[in-house]
């Protein structure tokens, strides 16, 4: 399985997968039809399966605004805390979300290290800080890696990210990269036409053309492009492929999610959990508010998140996925305490909030606790290692699994961090 985004490992690129694709559909000569619905056999696909979706707030949220709030602090900020279903409150323009937090908890004591942008969403994505030598996975690879042990059902790529790029599968390798679609499911170059019969028969002579490359031990790269190929023609003649198709679903439900890119990729995020997908990243951008902060978050960003967020949370729950699927809130670090000169706030990874609930996680909780102005943990504090082993516990993944790197170092699952143990089931 080899699947490409825009962040790679070297030797692969999206535009080399995107050739094979239309090198594939150049093949073709007739319209494919799919036939049969997306849920045509979707309790048989789905049985046992776990998913985990990654909500991921590109630029840095400022969570001291909307999951921790201080009220009547001078660096609390504008906004007032609202009571929820759970044991907390939030911010007051996430009402939806508050009607949810029995199912989610919120981590209010991380804190990291990493307060650069770069820096920060690859120590959040992999639990390990950049390092030249070496590409760590990323946790949506790593999580798709073990979710699809023993897995022959699913055709199309089990590493989804929506909307925007993710981190890449490192030492992995390329068949447990992202596989990045724009949130109303457009895949380009994988709009093709075909004559099944005349297509496999090119296929197969292409299969031995290259197993009789790769028999001459040239290099890993003639296997990968097999791979590739193979996965591609799979991916392009999959029934599954309808679970990209987000306009399929009611207009009550589209409008449930908002007619926003975010809320259609949180759609089309639930839709890929009920095909057994297992690991899904929906991106929101746009959270490095070093200027208007308070604006930008009440007339946005929030009202967009609270409605998609809310309506995912909601559908897996009456759905009976929410136990088989962990959801993941967060960003690359939070922000400070202090609101700047620019009516904004800057970088802080001090002490901040992340979001998870589903699987076998507890939701309703608020773990852990900043000082009264938000300038410091005063609990354990976790970092983003305690965050993903926690993730994976909750996907039923052991923690004493380990990897090898491709310079032959150990690695234990999630840089071996330790559960968060008030959400332990």
């Amino acid at each position: 399985m080899a699947w490409m985004s825009n962040q790679t490992p070297r030797g692969m690129t999206r535009r080399h997968f995107m050739q094979h694709a239309a090198g594939a559909s150049a093949l073709a000569s007739t319209s494919l039809a799919l036939g049969h619905s997306l849920y045509a056999h979707a309790d048989e696909l789905r049985a046992n399966h776990k998913s985990a979706i990654l909500l991921w707030m590109g630029g840095g949220p400022s969570t001291i605004d909307l999951w921790d709030l201080k009220p009547g602090m001078a660096t609390g900020g504008p906004f007032q805390p609202i009571s929820t279903t759970g044991d907390m409150q939030i911010c007051e323009h996430l009402p939806q979300i508050a009607k949810q937090m029995h199912n989610l908890s919120i981590v209010r004591s991380m804190s990291t290290r990493e307060a650069d942008h770069d820096r920060g969403r690859y120590y959040m994505h992999t639990g390990f800080v950049p390092n030249p030598n070496i590409e760590h996975p990323s946790y949506g690879s790593v999580v798709a890696h073990e979710l699809m042990a023993g897995r022959h059902d699913l055709q199309i790529p089990p590493f989804i990210s929506v909307g925007g790029a993710s981190e890449g599968p490192g030492f992995l390798g390329m068949a447990w990269a992202p596989f990045s679609v724009s949130s109303d499911g457009r895949i380009r170059n994988l709009e093709m036409t075909l004559d099944d019969t005349r297509l496999r028969q090119r296929m197969k002579t292409l299969e031995l053309i290259e197993t009789g490359f790769i028999g001459q031990q040239r290099g890993p790269a003639a296997e990968d492009h097999q791979k590739i190929l193979k996965k591609t023609f799979d991916l392009m003649s999959s029934q599954q492929m309808e679970a990209f198709k987000v306009d399929q679903e009611s207009e009550s439900a589209k409008q449930r999610y908002g007619d926003t890119a975010f809320g259609r990729g949180c759609l089309m995020a639930r839709r890929l959990v009920e095909v057994g997908v297992p690991f899904i990243e929906v991106d929101l951008g746009g959270w490095d508010n070093h200027n208007g902060i308070h604006n930008t978050l009440s007339t946005g960003l929030l009202p967009t998140l609270d409605q998609a967020m809310s309506a995912l949370v909601e559908d897996l729950e009456q759905r009976q996925r929410l136990k088989d699927t962990v959801i993941i809130w967060m960003g690359e670090f939070g922000r400070t305490p202090i609101i700047n000169a620019n009516a904004g706030r800057d970088h802080w990874a001090r002490c901040w909030s992340v979001v998870v609930g589903g699987g076998d996680l507890k939701g309703g909780l608020a773990v852990g606790a900043t000082d009264a102005e938000g300038r410091q943990a005063t609990s354990e504090p976790y970092s983003a290692e305690d965050l993903m082993a926690t993730v994976c516990h909750g996907l039923g993944i052991s923690l004493e699994t380990t990897y090898q790197s491709k310079n032959g170092r150990p690695m234990k699952i999630a840089n071996g961090g330790k559960l968060i143990r008030e959400l332990m089931s």
